[in-house]
């Protein structure tokens, strides 16, 4: 399979005045073309952060490191200016279903005109040229013509998230970025949205990321699911690796796992991880887990395990998985 994603040793750092909180610390992943890559973790894992990196537009303070490398579909995007980031890579090679698509669209500007200005920015095209293209893709996500001159107060959340993704796939990307794109909806329309991107990924034959916190979507939409815990990758490996008979090999999975109820198999007590994801400003010696790890060492505690590959594709970051 042909990679459309390669990301080398990604630092992304947020420079405050107590410090750099290290959100992204030498994070590497490659993704290939039709895949879906799923990104599990606790929150401030650096899921999101991982996202808007690939689309080279941390917040400020947010920096991305030098000796990060990010290369799509060949191309070192990191090499490139702001300028020709805006113009040739964001929405055009790359695009982000943003979480919470309420807090995404301007209240005082129609849907069509929102999605107006986005074509606009990229195509040079006629006024209702744009229009019926807008139309098009309203129609692809299953939203009638006549959404176009409403305004996002008078749209449901599902049509709301809709319309993002439509946005995010006007200019036919090779990869998307979907950030939680069923937060806070219901779940006869969480199923509704899952179908559609199915259905929009094998229509326009896309690559996905997909973020998310709950594991047993990750299992359902993902063929591959990379672990992360504080800034750093933990486990990644295909759904069968993680979720099969010989389960996962990192303790933080396994936790994880053992704390998501399931539909076939009766649990008397869910699993629950201790204590507190660690501050980022200065993070734990060693391993950044072992201050919560029911399996630790002592060598976990003074030095920074090395992401090795167990199996074809079955990567872990764990001392007690080194030979």
């Amino acid at each position: 399979m042909d990679k459309i994603l390669e990301v080398k040793n990604l630092r992304l750092y947020y420079h405050t005045n107590k410090g750099a909180v290290k959100a992204l610390d030498d994070v590497s992943f490659d993704l290939y073309k039709g895949e879906t890559l799923g990104l599990v973790g606790e929150s401030g894992c650096g899921k999101t952060t991982t996202g808007v990196a690939l689309l080279r537009m941390p917040s400020p303070p947010g920096r991305i490191e030098e000796g990060s490398q990010i290369f799509l579909d060949g191309r070192d995007i990191m090499g490139l200016s702001e300028k020709q980031i805006r113009k040739d890579v964001r929405w055009e090679e790359v695009s982000m279903v943003f979480q919470g698509a309420m807090n995404c669209l301007t209240p005082v500007y129609t849907i069509g005109k929102q999605m107006l200005e986005t074509l606009q920015e990229h195509r040079e095209m006629e006024k209702k040229q744009a229009e019926k293209l807008i139309k098009e893709y309203l129609g692809l996500v299953g939203l009638p013509p006549e959404v176009m001159n409403r305004y996002p107060h008078e749209l449901s959340g599902g049509m709301k998230q809709r319309i993002v993704i439509a946005t995010a796939l006007f200019l036919k990307p090779k990869l998307v970025v979907l950030d939680e794109p069923t937060t806070a909806l219901d779940v006869i329309v969480q199923a509704q949205i899952i179908n559609l991107l199915k259905k929009l990924k094998k229509t326009f034959d896309l690559s996905f990321i997909f973020i998310t916190h709950d594991l047993s979507l990750e299992a359902e939409v993902s063929d591959r699911v990379c672990v992360m815990y504080a800034g750093k990758i933990a486990e990644l490996g295909t759904n069968q690796q993680i979720y099969g008979k010989q389960g996962p090999m990192h303790p933080y999975t396994e936790k994880l796992l053992l704390a998501t109820p399931l539909l076939k198999k009766k649990v008397e007590t869910l699993s629950f991880i201790p204590g507190a994801p660690p501050d980022l400003i200065d993070p734990p010696s060693g391993c950044r887990f072992h201050p919560r790890c029911h399996k630790v060492m002592d060598k976990c505690k003074e030095e920074i395990p090395p992401l090795l590959e167990l199996e074809p594709g079955h990567m872990v970051a764990c001392w007690r998985c080194v030979k």
